[in-house]
């Protein structure tokens, strides 16, 4: 058997978060009554015009700044005709030769060693979205909620410079991220404000000319278009292994089957009859707005990711978690520029106990009361061995909810650590005696069992033992014994 080269190349649709629809005032707005945010102009009733929405060309300009892209100040609509039951129109306005922006790329990390990976971006376009149709289980046929219809989206169109289902993961997490820091779209992928079709092909290794692609739609999860790409190079591999010929054809991803199926040949572009918009102006797009919006760019997060490993030595892991949260990353760099405790320490707790205590709490960051310096202050007594690990989750939890001094919390609720040898040696006889299999697997050779016998000594103080100190007791007990 050859071996293959896997091609892939992704178009990705980003709802954009605008207030209102890309070309009337409807409301832009997910999870309303079905057929309430609609319009004449939704709809593309004969005799309505609609008009184009500054912001949305704004955004798809602040994205073509972030990604690298040339942005041409002078762009059209066009007309793509198709016909589908979700667009009542049978066509849907979108840009065709000319898009806003082209010619860019996003650099992405595919692993801890900070392997980086350009990934060339073709175009990104406006245009809007089509209705949903909703296939019930209560009823024969399908419905169509029109809500949808109208509602703006960017098309980020890639190279076929993907070479792996992984890089196509690492692809895709790395648009979401940008859309996320630049605030033009939610991403939520289970509310469908972020969508790809994946395009593969495969290759013998070495050679330059690109095989034959199929498209798949449906691809509703990062991780189900990872799925996806390896199914269908697999499923073409096999085609050619068996002496067959790849169609050029649409097939719709099914993620709980683990496999695709045949929607249609697929079209090419001469298929959509395009023809430029009549019911729109050229847009033109002032270079000094052009200029403004680049300036004003946030730091992207792949520049973020890098100056979070080089400037605090964080391994790859947990800044690619603090950069990938809005809220984490600024909180995180608050607590470490106090200067009070280690960047690491604070990584930890922020993706940790944090995250899972937010979580408990149905709350986000900014709904708690816990502040940078907050966190700093209690990590710093942790790491003084003025409270335990233990004790430090307590305050934690208190800090959450009160916003209280961490000292305080500790005088309140006495939690400070004991060193005292005296007042600890109790405990830990008390903990062996209680033990004795435990002993008796240290003694032969199950050294990790200690970790399990401190454990049951801070649990009898209350979290108020130096665990240190209570590991060197318990040794020095086992060995005397």
């Amino acid at each position: 058997m050859r071996e293959y080269e896997i091609v892939v190349g992704l178009e990705v649709h980003a709802e954009l978060n605008t207030k209102t629809k890309i070309y009337c005032g409807c409301k832009n707005a997910f999870g309303s009554e079905v057929n309430t945010n609609c319009c004449p102009i939704c709809l593309g009733m004969p005799g309505t015009l609609p008009t184009l929405n500054k912001s949305v060309v704004e955004y798809a300009i602040r994205m073509g700044h972030a990604l690298g892209c040339t942005i041409n100040p002078v762009s059209k609509m066009d007309r793509k005709n198709y016909f589908y039951p979700d667009l009542p129109k049978a066509y849907q306005i979108s840009q065709f030769d000319i898009p806003l922006c082209e010619h860019g790329y996003l650099d992405v990390m595919l692993d801890e060693e900070g392997t980086t990976k350009r990934i060339g971006i073709t175009r990104i376009h406006i245009e809007e979205d089509a209705g949903k149709l909703i296939h019930g289980e209560e009823f024969s046929g399908s419905l169509v909620d029109f809500n949808r219809c109208g509602v703006p989206l960017i098309e980020i169109v890639s190279e076929p410079d993907m070479r792996s289902s992984h890089e196509a993961h690492a692809y895709l997490e790395g648009l979401r991220d940008v859309l996320m820091t630049l605030g033009i779209s939610d991403c939520k992928m289970q509310e469908g404000s972020i969508r790809c079709d994946v395009n593969v092909s495969v290759r013998p290794k070495g050679s330059q000319e690109f095989g034959t692609r199929c498209e798949m739609k449906n691809v509703n999860s990062f991780s189900g278009a990872q799925r996806a790409i390896d199914y269908e190079a697999q499923r073409q591999i096999a085609i050619l292994e068996a002496g067959g010929t790849i169609t050029q054809e649409t097939r719709r991803w099914d993620d709980l089957k683990g496999q695709n199926f045949l929607l249609r040949s697929k079209e090419d572009a001469q298929d959509y009859r395009y023809f430029p918009e009549p019911d729109l102006l050229t847009i033109v797009v002032d270079e000094a707005d052009i200029r403004r919006w680049k300036e004003e760019l946030p730091e992207l997060p792949h520049h973020k990711l890098l100056r979070f490993l080089k400037d605090y030595q964080l391994p790859y892991f947990d800044a690619n978690l603090l950069v990938e949260d809005l809220e984490k990353a600024p909180f995180f760099e608050e607590c470490a520029k106090l200067g009070l405790c280690s960047s690491r320490a604070i990584a930890n707790w922020l993706n940790g106990e944090v995250t899972r205590l937010l979580a408990d709490r149905k709350e986000t960051l900014a709904q708690s009361r816990l502040t940078p310096e907050g966190l700093a202050r209690m990590i710093q007594m942790i790491e003084k061995k003025e409270i335990s690990n233990t004790a430090g989750k307590t305050v934690l939890e208190e800090l959450l909810a009160t916003g209280k001094a961490p000292a305080q919390i500790v005088q309140e609720k006495g939690l400070g650590q004991i060193s005292d040898s005296g007042a600890l040696e109790p405990i830990a006889r008390q903990v062996l005696a209680d033990n004795p299999d435990a002993v008796a697997k240290y003694k032969n050779g199950k050294t990790n069992i200690v970790g399990f016998l401190v454990g049951q000594c801070m649990k009898a103080s209350k979290g108020k033992g130096n665990p240190a100190l209570f590991n060197k007791m318990i040794l020095e007990m086992i060995d005397q014994m």
